[in-house]
């Protein structure tokens, strides 16, 4: 008795939190296009995750970031620590929603994942960020970022490089072509041929033929099912669903399709992407299905496109993708297109 009574006063304490925008159902199903950005602009490098412990790595990201054409601001408590978090869950909360706020800056860059956005998801003041919709980049962690904001503003964000990540000729091209050009960018991956008689580097595996069209959403999968059955977890309605991890064992990626099937998740949509999964092999032993089956057995009945090894997730050279913009996928191909545009004329 007293667990439940606790339970449903956390319940009602939820209900009061100043921030949870529970209004937003009148926004459900609408886009929200962010503001463009330009060099010469100031952006605001926030750390709403772990706590980064090499120094250097704060040196790295702003460079970066200069060197890409911006200004940088600092969150105020970027270079916090609290275990393993990069301050309290207030501190974290209090740098985006400040860097939203500020008039001065135009983009929100996340330094890092690593864990804890979710943690910050009921201090989030997405009233804000829907007066004020500006572009935020980062990816892992970062993807409780990206679903609760789609759920609660419809705002297109951009599962991309994290500030301190890798800024290679690929990544940086892609992201001029994205936020400084306006390019509605075909999104595929780049494959050299080696000293091989076959191409074996970045190669996509089609489960399923077809094209399809459709909002694309979706993020780090760990992140993302953590986040089922909460006010944070996006409609996937007639999306294209896109998923990558890391350093997880196959029997945890089924765990994890397992609740995107009973949650509803997969029969919602008209596509499916996987990137790439590192570190994802069976362990020692026997009878450990691998991920290649798990897809199979988890979207292949669904009858709808789908292919795998797309350039997402924890690669040097990965995909900026439009979390919430309208695409079209060739599973054939291995290739999604961006239909509209994405930034605010």
């Amino acid at each position: 008795m007293q667990k439940r009574a606790f339970l449903k006063s956390l319940g009602l304490m939820a209900g009061t939190l100043p921030f949870l925008a529970f209004d937003s159902a009148s926004d459900a199903g609408k886009t929200l296009l962010p503001n463009s950005v330009k060099k010469g602009d100031t952006v605001g490098l926030i750390s709403p995750s772990a706590a980064t412990a090499d120094r250097m790595q704060f040196t790295f990201a702003k460079e970066a970031l200069e060197a890409l054409g911006f200004k940088v601001k600092l969150g105020q408590n970027l270079k916090n620590r609290r275990g393993h978090l990069a301050g309290t869950d207030q501190e974290r909360a209090d740098d985006l929603n400040a860097m939203f706020a500020d008039s001065e800056v135009k983009a929100v860059i996340c330094i890092r994942g690593g864990s804890g956005a979710s943690r910050i998801l009921p201090l989030i003041d997405y009233k804000t960020i829907r007066k004020n919709p500006k572009p935020l980049l980062g990816y892992s962690d970062i993807t409780a970022l990206h679903c609760a904001i789609q759920a609660q503003t419809g705002l297109i964000s951009f599962h991309g490089p994290n500030g301190s990540g890798s800024w290679n000729s690929f990544n940086v091209a892609q992201f001029e072509q994205l936020f400084f050009e306006k390019t509605k960018v075909q999104f595929q991956n780049e494959q050299v041929k080696g000293d091989d008689l076959v191409i074996k580097s970045n190669r996509i595996q089609t489960l399923r033929s077809g094209i399809a069209e459709g909002k694309i959403l979706g993020g780090n999968l760990t992140v993302l099912t953590a986040l089922s059955g909460s006010p944070y977890y996006p409609d996937f309605k007639d999306s294209i669903l896109f998923i990558e991890d890391i350093g997880e064992d196959p029997y945890r990626i089924d765990r994890m399709m397992s609740t995107l099937k009973l949650n509803g998740t997969l029969d919602k949509i008209n596509g499916f992407i996987f990137g790439q999964c590192s570190d994802c092999e069976p362990g020692g032993g026997y009878g450990s299905l691998t991920v290649d089956q798990v897809l199979d057995d988890y979207v292949l009945p669904l009858g709808i496109p789908a292919y795998s090894g797309a350039m997402i997730g924890h690669v040097p050279k990965q995909f900026i993708v439009p979390v919430g913009a309208k695409v079209r996928m060739d599973a054939d191909a291995g290739t999604f297109d961006l239909l509209e545009n994405i930034f605010q004329s």
